[in-house]
């Protein structure tokens, strides 16, 4: 039996219309819909993609980790307030335009975004030099993060510039826990979308800002 032709070391067991080609069942369940867009037609992805986001909706969100080391509450920080408000743009636009994006939706944008951002905005080659990324919304998350830079003339606290890795996985964990603690299991609902488009309107109607007001 031939090799995996993502890892190489496993054999084969799973035609990946994605990567086009075959690979073995434990690099199918960790790159699908991560690593790669699987196509709607794929087997595996009707069979097992389903368990595999309720695993992800399901499981704790380690907010000790990647703890940025100024500040001790983010929501008083308004670099990471204002950081916040920019990986929900994107999640802002959908959720306005597409009813039936809900909450585990959402979340699940939010973990593509932080594994990709884990990987280090790694995406997988496919033959011919055809890139393909994960999540559309949370390619989108990833892309205003990345993009995001502190501005001073908008928030109270003086400062500048780019913001550190540690920074990012953090707010992303915050923003996934409270979507989590909104939804209460529900995850076919928007409560959290629902308190996220709110405080975007609330933000609007200041003519000028002098706090960030977020739906946590």
């Amino acid at each position: 039996m031939a090799k995996c032709g993502h890892c190489r070391k496993r054999k084969a067991k799973r035609a990946c219309p994605a990567l086009r080609s075959e690979i073995c069942s434990a690099c199918c369940g960790r790159i699908r819909n991560r690593e790669v867009s699987c196509p709607p037609g794929c087997r595996y992805l009707s069979e097992h993609g389903p368990y595999q986001d309720r695993r992800i909706l399901e499981r704790k969100t380690p907010l000790s980790e990647n703890r940025p080391p100024e500040g001790d509450d983010p929501l008083r920080d308004e670099r990471l307030a204002w950081l916040a408000v920019q990986a929900e743009a994107p999640l802002r636009e959908t959720a306005g335009r597409t009813p039936d994006f809900n909450d585990g939706d959402l979340i699940l944008a939010l973990e593509s975004a932080k594994d990709k951002l884990v990987r280090g905005g790694g995406r997988v080659v496919l033959p011919g030099g055809e890139r393909r990324a994960g999540s559309p919304v949370g390619e989108a998350v990833w892309q205003s993060l990345e993009r995001c830079r502190f501005e001073r003339s908008l928030l109270l606290e003086a400062g500048s510039g780019g913001y550190t890795f540690e920074e990012k996985v953090f707010v992303l964990d915050r923003l996934i826990a409270a979507a989590k603690s909104a939804a209460r299991g529900d995850f076919q609902g928007r409560a959290y979308i629902e308190r996220m488009l709110a405080s975007f309107e609330k933000l609007k109607d200041v003519s000028r800002p002098s706090k960030l007001i977020l739906p946590w």
